[in-house]
């Protein structure tokens, strides 16, 4: 029994998202391994972004750019917004991981970073959306 396009969509969707996450993952982490300074903090602020932005892609593969680029970016915001809580600080203590998704203190220009991350994100969404045409997201069939 053959599946029909549609049942398919969402799976190839979801799997060239994770691919997407993965190659932004280790964009992030060679950024950081290899460069110094504030190239490669505002890089990997930028791409914290984007993989928040190809996470939410991935839980919904059909979401429209601007609303996945608006999310991601909001959740990026609020989570440097919490850092000022000290918070954070204190779990990164505890918990290596949770000092890479939290972060440890508060960065106002992180949060211009974020939104460079956020308008990048959009537009390779935008991109991909549009190539594959206006009613599908990412690996989607036609």
């Amino acid at each position: 029994m053959t599946e029909r396009p549609e049942e398919v969509g969402p799976v190839r969707a979801r799997l060239w998202t994770a691919g997407a996450g993965l190659a932004v993952v280790a964009a992030g982490l060679g950024i950081r391994s290899v460069g110094r300074g504030p190239v490669a903090e505002h890089a990997g602020d930028a791409l914290y972004t984007v993989l928040v932005l190809t996470l939410v892609v991935l839980v919904a593969p059909r979401i429209r750019p601007g609303i996945a680029a608006s999310a991601a970016l909001g959740f990026s915001c609020a989570v440097e917004l919490f850092q000022l809580s000290g918070i954070p600080a204190q779990l990164a203590t505890h918990a290596p991981l949770a000092r890479l998704v939290l972060g440890t203190s508060f960065n106002a220009p992180d949060l211009l970073w974020y939104a460079v991350g956020a308008a990048f994100g959009w537009t390779v969404h935008r991109a991909v959306r549009t190539r594959r045409g206006p009613g599908q997201s990412l690996g989607t069939t036609g």
